[in-house]
Formats: C-alpha cells, sequence, structure tokens
C-alpha cells in the first residue's frame, strides 16, 4: 500500500516559511540546502549556533530534525549509508575506518594545536584525526560534602580507610553508598570502573581487552581479583540498591539529598552542586584503588564533530572554508565556553589551557587527568555485550538469580562468544532498500496500530527543523538499507516511549486530523501525520475508528475531542517484535493485516 502523508498546501508553505525564518543561524528550505552547511542539531550546542550566527552571520546552516531514541546509532547508520550531515556530530567513535573514509583528516589545521597531545593520541586513527572531541565530561562517585564536613569525616585515600568510613556511617544510621541500576550501564561502568583502579588500563589490560573482544582471550583466570574486590565495596555497603530501581539523577537527590546516604555511585553527570532541599553541597571524589596508588576518574567526551569528506571535492571549497570557521570558533576559548556553564559542572573544556577554581567539583578529576590517574569510559567495542553483561552485574548487585563475581565472569565469557560466533543472530529484519522519512513513518505507525489491535495508526515526522522544538514524539531518523537490530530499531522509534493513546474518530475526523497535521507549537506549521488503515486504502467517512498515536503525539485540544485513552506500552517494543515478524522489509512492502 502506498503511504498516505497528508498536509495542506497552507500548512507546507507555513512550514517552509517557519524554517526559513525561524532561528538565529540561518537556514535553508527542508528539501534543499543550496550553500547552506547541513547539520544535526544537537541541544547541546544551541547555544554555540547563536554564538555562530552572531559571528559569522554570513554562514547559512540548515538543521535536520533528528529527535529519536538513539541519537549516536542514528549518526553511524548515515554514516553506514554514505548519508551524513555536512557537519557530523557524535557521541561516541563507534567505526574507525568509516570515520577515516568519509570524514576530513582535521589534524593538519591549527584549531587542532589547543589540544593536548595525550587527548589528540586516544582518537587518532593511523596518525590522522577525523572526530574531534567538544567537552569532556568527568565521572567519580558522588558524596554529600557538607554531611561529611558536619561529621568531621574525611574523604578515603584507599580501601581501608573506605572500610573504616563506611563503618561509621552505618554507625550513624546512615547508608555508605547507592548505586543506580536502573539502566545496565551504569553496574556494566561501575565494574570496569573499579577494574581500572587496578590492571584494566596497564599495557596488560589493554592487551587482554583487544584479545578478550577478537576471541583470543577470556575473562576467566583474568576478572577474578577484580570481581572479588567488587563484593568488597558491596560488602562495606558502598553499592547498596535502590529497591525502587529508580534513575540515577532521582537517587542523587534521594538519597544525598535527604541525607539517607553518604556516596552515590552513578554513571551520569549532574546539572548542580548544591542539593535542593537542605542546600547541601555536592562533590565528587575518585573511585579508591586498594592501595591507594590509583584512585581514578573516568572521563568522556560529551560529543565529537568532523567535517564530511565530500566538502573536500571541487566546487565545495567556500562550504569547506566555512566548516573549518565553525570548528576554529568552537575550539576557541569563547566557543568552548558556551558548553560550560554553572548548569554543567561536570564538564571541562577539551583546551589544553582550560583553568579551573580550586573548589570546582571538578578540579581533582582535572589534575588526575593531568597525572594520568584519568581514564576513558569503556564503551568502544562492547556494544555487542555491554547490555548483556551490565545485566549480570546488576542481577549481582540486587541479589537476583543467584548471581555472583564468578558467574558474572561465566556469563561474559558466555555472550562474547556467542556474540563472536553469531554475529547475525543479533539481526532480526532486514531492511530491503533504504527508506524515505515518510516511509520509515509507514513502518511505525504499522508496528503501533498491529501491536495495539487498532483499526488505524497516526505518527507524525519531522520534514523540517524548527526552532525550540523537538519531535521527541515522532518520526525523525530514516531506516537504511541492511541488518535491523535493537540499535538500528531505536534509531527510527520517537524518543518518547512507555505510553500509547487510543483515540476513537469517525473516518471523515481522521482525514480531517491527518490533513491539518500535528500543530505542536499552536503557531499553524503543523508536523505532517503519516496514516496507515488496517488492510490498506483510506478512511472511510462514516465508519468508527480506534486510531493509535504515539504519546504525545496530538494536542491536547485533540485527545479532549476524541476520548483519548493513554495505555502503558512501549512503542519501541512494539516496533522490534513487528519488525522481527516481518523478517524482511521494504518502502512497498509489508501491508499491516
Amino acid at each position: 500500500m502506498t503511504t498516505k502523508v497528508f498536509r495542506s498546501l497552507l500548512a507546507l508553505a507555513a512550514a517552509a516559511a517557519m524554517v526559513l525564518a525561524a532561528c538565529a543561524p540561518t537556514e535553508a528550505a527542508p528539501d534543499s540546502n543550496g550553500g547552506a552547511l547541513t547539520c544535526t542539531l544537537w541541544s547541546s550546542y544551541q547555544r554555540f549556533w547563536d554564538l555562530a550566527a552572531q559571528t559569522y552571520p554570513e554562514i547559512a546552516l540548515e538543521f535536520d530534525a533528528y529527535a529519536g531514541a538513539n541519537s549516536t546509532g542514528y549518526s553511524w547508520a548515515q554514516m553506514r549509508a554514505g548519508d551524513i550531515p555536512d557537519i557530523f556530530i557524535t557521541t561516541q567513535i563507534l567505526d574507525e575506518e568509516l570515520a577515516k573514509e568519509q570524514l576530513v583528516d582535521l589534524s593538519s589545521y591549527e584549531f587542532a594545536n589547543g589540544f593536548s597531545t595525550g587527548l589528540l593520541d586516544q582518537v587518532s586513527i593511523d596518525g590522522g584525526i577525523y572526530l574531534l572531541p567538544v567537552s569532556t565530561a568527568f565521572y567519580g562517585i558522588f558524596y554529600n560534602k557538607t554531611l561529611m564536613e558536619e561529621h568531621g569525616w574525611a574523604l578515603p585515600e584507599d580501601f581501608s580507610q573506605l572500610e573504616e568510613l563506611c563503618a561509621q556511617i552505618r554507625e550513624a544510621g546512615l547508608i555508605p553508598g547507592v548505586l543506580g541500576t536502573q539502566l545496565t550501564g551504569g553496574p556494566f561502568s561501575t565494574v570496569f570502573n573499579l577494574a581500572k583502579t587496578s590492571w584494566l588500563t596497564t599495557p596488560e589490560g589493554a592487551g587482554w581487552e583487544r584479545d578478550f573482544l577478537a576471541g583470543r582471550a577470556s575473562a576467566a583466570g583474568r576478572w577474578e581479583e577484580t570481581m572479588d574486590y567488587v563484593q568488597r565495596y558491596i560488602d562495606i555497603g558502598m553499592l547498596t540498591v535502590d529497591p525502587e530501581d529508580r534513575g540515577n539523577p532521582a537517587l542523587v537527590l534521594d538519597y544525598l539529598g535527604n541525607r539517607k546516604a553518604v556516596f552515590c555511585t552513578a554513571v551520569m553527570t549532574v546539572n548542580i552542586t548544591q542539593l535542593p532541599d537542605t542546600g547541601d553541597q555536592l562533590g565528587m571524589m575518585p573511585f579508591i584503588s586498594e592501595d591507594g596508588g590509583k584512585n581514578s576518574y573516568m572521563y568522556n567526551p560529551n560529543s565529537y564533530i568532523g567535517i564530511s569528506k565530500r566538502l573536500t571535492e571541487p566546487g565545495n571549497e567556500e562550504k569547506l572554508e566555512n566548516a573549518l570557521k565553525l570548528l576554529s570558533l568552537l575550539f576557541s576559548p569563547e566557543g568552548q565556553s558556551e558548553f560550560i556553564s554553572e548548569e554543567t559542572p561536570c564538564f571541562l573544556s577539551v583546551l589544553d589551557s582550560a583553568v579551573l577554581p580550586e573548589d570546582s567539583m571538578i578540579y581533582d578529576a582535572q589534575q588526575a587527568m593531568r597525572h594520568g590517574r584519568a581514564f576513558p569510559m569503556t564503551y568502544s567495542g562492547w556494544s555487542d555485550i555491554l547490555s548483556g553483561v551490565g545485566q549480570a552485574f546488576k542481577e549481582w548487585f540486587r541479589g537476583e538469580n543467584g548471581t555472583d563475581g564468578p558467574r558474572c565472569i561465566a556469563r561474559m565469557d558466555e555472550l562474547q562468544t556467542s556474540a563472536l560466533n553469531n554475529p547475525e543472530s543479533l539481526i532480526f529484519c532486514q531492511s530491503e532498500a533504504s527508506f524515505t522519512l515518510e516511509e520509515t513513518g509507514a513502518l511505525v505507525a504499522k508496528a503501533l496500530g498491529s501491536a495495539t489491535g487498532a483499526d488505524a495508526a497516526m505518527v507524525p515526522i519531522g520534514t523540517f527543523y524548527k526552532e525550540g522544538i523537538s519531535l521527541h514524539a515522532g518520526v525523525t531518523g530514516k531506516l537504511y538499507a541492511g541488518g535491523i537490530n535493537v540499535d538500528v530499531s531505536n534509531t527510527i522509534a520517537p524518543g518518547y516511549d512507555g505510553e500509547y493513546a487510543i483515540l476513537t474518530m469517525t473516518g471523515a475526523q481522521v482525514k480531517e486530523l491527518a490533513e491539518t497535521g500535528f500543530d505542536i507549537a499552536g503557531d499553524g506549521a503543523p508536523f505532517p501525520y503519516v496514516l496507515e488503515i488496517r488492510g490498506g486504502g483510506e478512511p472511510e467517512e462514516e465508519t468508527v475508528y480506534q486510531v493509535a498515536f504515539p504519546m504525545k503525539s496530538y494536542t491536547g485540544e485533540v485527545g479532549q475531542a476524541y476520548a483519548a485513552r493513554v495505555e502503558r506500552g512501549s512503542v519501541r517494543a512494539f516496533l522490534q517484535e513487528w519488525l522481527a515478524e516481518q523478517k524482511t522489509v521494504s518502502p512497498d512492502g509489508n501491508l499491516w493485516e
């Protein structure tokens, strides 16, 4: 069935006008970039783009509207398909060969001289620099600094001091430390960060990691000492889990803010240094090594930026010059200041000349980096098994399924062996061709409608960028040809998840709303809807339909008019299950019956 994408000519004209005039950086029309530089709009860059517009008003920028569930995955899906924007932004370097193939080598440009040699070495690919970090986030163990001072407790310098302090904390009726386990990445990083206080950051450890990921080494015989050390953290109360399994921000505010615990091992950054209810000051300490000789912080770039190699082709000289101007501004003290504020206390400028006041939350972490006691977070190369390993660690910390350190070691080996021997097992569907945004929206609508038992489904799509609006409720990323795993499926799913809604409408009302679009801002420039009807065709005017919508993908007035019934359910899970059932998908196939 041909997907029906409805929008009125008036709405289309208004949308185009909005895109042309919306935000400070000059924007081109949605489907034509002319001389404008294309870029994905990441929210953390908005202040910088405002600065760029003031500094270089002659440089036109055209933003796409991606606001889906997996921005990093989508950036690399675009790269695999050869469809990246002129300015490429991502949070991880997932494929060095692809980066080398599709991005400009930035190592010879003057702005690269502002980085430390050590930082450049970490992003070097065969001697070239294709992605530069934009700002650096530090990770450690948060603690209630005011509470520590009131009790006269000093920060521990080795494990014996930490053990003694935890005993004193328990005697005071408090929990020593709470650990966030809601997301499996938290337990995974916690264990690996403790391993980095001993062997994992040594040449031997780097060699083991390389060999393990290649299938030439096992966790058994190497991780036992680390697991014993993690167990000691558990035994002294440092890794107490939250019974409600809430997210890390809630743990910091509740356990530290309400003085229930002193420490919080939350693999996250915070936007506060003062806890709101008590006014207590928040601090950060390193992961404590056994003898105190390698107390370590972790760090991770907030994002990386690069330039598409097509800008080096004849005819693109001006665009390349403009892109280099923007990166020169980005990596100046003025540009870096747009990423560092009171709301980003865990972030540090990437410039080697950056200076922090001694009372900064991350001052000690910056000093640790300069003295070789801060290490990159572990992600690259582990994506296939990170979630499974993290789940095993989570069960261990939560006392579930009899899981302990030895069982976690065995699970690491099992998962890696399976991933290496059955790489296709992670692929549950094949996309036979690359889809347009409208065709991708149709897939999501079919999956939603099928899973909910609805008669029809309507999903908004982000066909243009609108200042200040992120279409988290809609489809903003395209599906590309190739294998589909969980990461790929999440790239095309809406950003909001966990709920959907059923609206009761006649066919005439369905048509009217589809033609009107989703006017999220109430400004007469709506995002268009993709409408799918079970069995194909168009809605019959007098027939009553149960229409499924992703949550927050319709206005309050529409929800009230058509008796919106909100239900619990994951659109991401619906999409994965439906794609797995289809086994293959194509732009003109997969009728929803």
